[in-house]
């Protein structure tokens, strides 16, 4: 079974433009299959069909290689809020393996499951941690210490914006990974995307699609430009409103 799961991975790897090894395909196999083992334990995730999950959560997640031509050749920093089961982080972090990644996720539980699987696929320079991005991108260890942020969680662009863009240095991405009717959301994230030090007027959206499934997505990007005032991000429930 593995080996045919093997072989489709590479081929529809191939077919998108990316390019995996035997090894990178095991890996995010043995992925897949931790999931859905300890999805039986708690709630990780409602996609548990192996092609659905290709689909819609590994070349998801690794769809930021599609605009982002160097990840192959540059050792960039990156951190996912509110990864959840690794989404896209994990993905990303087998398929480019010079990134250095940071996982972070408000359910320790989560976390925990995730430190286990990176130590069990020999993963290095990738970590999660477990706590609030509010907290996190007030600390100055992670603070303005990434070239990039992304998330795929089920949030508004004012709130991602507000606590994703505090861990970016200036001249570094945020990317949001959203669905493909999501525009008037960054319309109404202007105001607080320039306080944080993002640059609107050069915000790009990429649109592809999770083909089979007749699924639109699009990223998000945010350049930042200048450093983001202290006192943001504000604790939770203040994030994203005006000020």
């Amino acid at each position: 079974m593995n080996e045919n799961r093997k072989e489709e991975l590479i081929n529809v790897f191939a077919d998108r433009g990316f390019h995996i090894s035997d090894e990178q395909a095991l890996s995010l196999i043995f992925y897949y299959e931790a999931v859905c083992e300890r999805n039986k334990e708690m709630n990780l995730t409602a996609i548990t069909e192996w092609e659905e999950f290709l689909h819609k959560h590994i070349l998801d997640s690794i769809s930021l290689g599609l605009f982002i031509n160097d990840l192959n050749s540059v050792p960039y920093s990156l951190i996912d809020v509110g990864t959840g089961a690794g989404f896209p982080g994990i993905p990303l972090k087998i398929v480019y393996p010079s990134m250095k990644v940071t996982l972070l996720d408000s359910l320790k539980k989560r976390t925990d499951f995730l430190n286990e699987v990176i130590g069990q696929m020999k993963l290095k320079d990738i970590i999660a941690i477990h706590g609030r991005a509010e907290d996190f991108g007030k600390d100055p260890s992670y603070r303005e210490k990434y070239d990039f942020a992304v998330s795929r969680a089920v949030a508004k662009m004012d709130i991602l914006s507000e606590i994703c863009i505090p861990f970016i240095k200036a001249g570094g991405i945020f990317a949001a990974y959203k669905t493909a009717d999501c525009k008037d959301e960054l319309e109404d994230a202007k105001e607080i995307i320039e306080i944080l030090g993002g640059k609107t007027n050069s915000t790009d959206h990429c649109s592809y699609e999770i083909e089979g499934f007749d699924i639109e997505r699009e990223i998000f990007f945010i350049k930042k430009e200048k450093l983001t005032p202290g006192r943001y991000p504000r604790r939770p429930g203040k994030t994203g409103r005006k000020s």
